[in-house]
């Protein structure tokens, strides 16, 4: 069970305040605070600024750079798209799964890493390529995927 500092969480709700239009803003700062929103915050939110906590949920479960579930410290994302995944790709992924012990779109049971397969980072002749905390790393293979990890342990 992940802890909640919902201390920290009544702060950044405490910033915008009789502010009007500040959901987005408000959910971006619990994320980026927290690596995620959790039930808690929501509820908080809902109380405290007068929103029906539906609209909350909705407003966080479309945008893609806010998650209700744990997110890691650090976020993996594997390129599947076509140029990466006839270049190996796949196998990549399950040398990943292996090595984290997790499958795409978990994180691992200490919250170090949360793995996720994305269609296309844009850097095609790169591939196959693994992007880990905004830093891209192409033209992999699986013996590569090892010594990417031991960086952010």
């Amino acid at each position: 069970m992940v802890k909640i500092d919902l201390k920290r969480v009544d702060e950044i709700i405490g910033r915008y305040k009789g502010e009007e239009g500040v959901l987005i803003q408000l959910l971006l700062d619990i994320q980026n605070e927290l690596n995620w929103i959790p039930r808690e915050a929501i509820t908080q939110i809902s109380e405290r600024l007068r929103i029906p906590k539906s609209h909350i949920y909705r407003i966080a479960s479309f945008y893609k750079a806010m998650s209700l579930n744990p997110v890691g410290r650090h976020t993996i994302q594997i390129c599947l798209g076509t140029a990466c995944q006839v270049r190996g790709a796949p196998k990549i992924l399950d040398r990943m799964e292996e090595s984290l012990r997790i499958k795409e779109g978990e994180t691992t049971s200490d919250m170090r890493f949360s793995l996720r397969r994305v269609n296309c980072l844009g850097c095609c002749a790169m591939g196959p390529v693994v992007v880990v905390d905004g830093n891209y790393y192409g033209k992999v293979t699986s013996a590569m995927v090892e010594d990417i990890l031991e960086k952010y342990e």
